[in-house]
């Protein structure tokens, strides 16, 4: 099934435009629970309460304010914010190009694939091919609902796909957070950690690998509850309340994987076909066949 485009725009840098249409990328599989009322089993209602007036107001009572200091407020009418918004436009104007590896994650909120419109898919290809031969990633600004937003467009799969960001303030300073000052680290704690960061370590990202394990739990609990089965908590396990030597720990961490992949490599022997598998007299060496081939002549 075909996705839906959400929207259209264009991406424009020097005089180049190319018209896209944007594609939601992501959602969430979380699920999701209601508020019932227990005694009647009815989905209650969310309704919006003034304390001062202790009633229940109507929507069309409702303006937006903003909070200036402690419980005083600077009300606004819709009319009036709309003089705020920035003019409408449908371009994503690219401002610089830069290295993705200098951009950190933690500034991307969330993501919209880009597909070209009619009649652009030539130079939509080429402005992909263009950044991912290069290895660069476009920073531009857009206007969405009337706000400025600093969004990122990069090259993915066959196409682009872009990211909003957040804004420089927007981002938490880390040095504010306590991360225990200087410690002593010794040369072989590192080499045992490098050693254990090299034996998890894989060359590609297969998310496939990770299931919402949460999720399938939840599934399964809906179906016993819906088929009428008694749900019981499982004991709680204690709490570990000995302090691991971190050393001891990394030297466990690392016996514990070596033997899970001597156990992964011996799985796959087993699995491997017969007609696979090198008979024993294909074990020689070059040397050896050549030793033999000479005695025959």
């Amino acid at each position: 099934m075909a996705a839906r485009s959400i929207g259209s725009g264009s991406i424009s840098f020097g005089l180049v435009s190319i018209p896209v249409r944007f594609y939601v990328a992501t959602h969430s599989e979380q699920l999701h629970f209601n508020l019932i009322h227990a005694p009647c089993g009815s989905r209650i209602r969310q309704q919006v309460w003034c304390p001062r007036d202790e009633r229940v107001v109507e929507r069309n009572e409702l303006v937006k304010g903003y909070e200036f200091s402690k419980d005083r407020y600077v009300t606004f009418k819709d009319e009036e914010l709309k003089v705020l918004e920035a003019a409408a436009s449908s371009a994503i104007d690219i401002q610089e190009f830069v290295p993705l590896s200098k951009i950190d994650p933690i500034y991307f909120e969330n993501a919209h694939y880009l597909g070209p419109d009619k009649g652009a898919e030539k130079a939509y290809q080429l402005l992909a091919e263009a950044m991912r031969e290069t290895g660069m990633v476009a920073l531009a600004q857009q206007v969405a609902r009337g706000k400025e937003q600093l969004v990122l467009i990069r090259p993915f799969d066959n196409g682009l796909v872009m990211h909003t960001l957040y804004h420089a303030d927007e981002v938490r300073a880390f040095e504010d957070i306590d991360t225990g000052g200087e410690v002593k680290r010794r040369p072989v704690e590192v080499d045992l950690a490098r050693k254990l960061i090299s034996q998890l370590s894989n060359e590609e990202f297969h998310p496939e690998q990770y299931p919402d394990n949460y999720r399938e739990r939840v599934e399964e609990l809906v179906k016993k509850k819906i088929e009428g089965e008694e749900i019981t908590a499982p004991p709680e396990e204690p709490r570990p309340t000995n302090v691991i030597d971190l050393m001891d720990a990394l030297k466990q961490s690392l016996s514990r994987q070596e033997r899970r992949a001597a156990s992964v490599r011996a799985a796959r022997s087993e699995a491997e076909p017969a007609t696979k598998r090198r008979p024993a007299g294909a074990h020689r060496t070059e040397a050896e066949r050549g030793q033999k081939r000479a005695r025959k002549k």
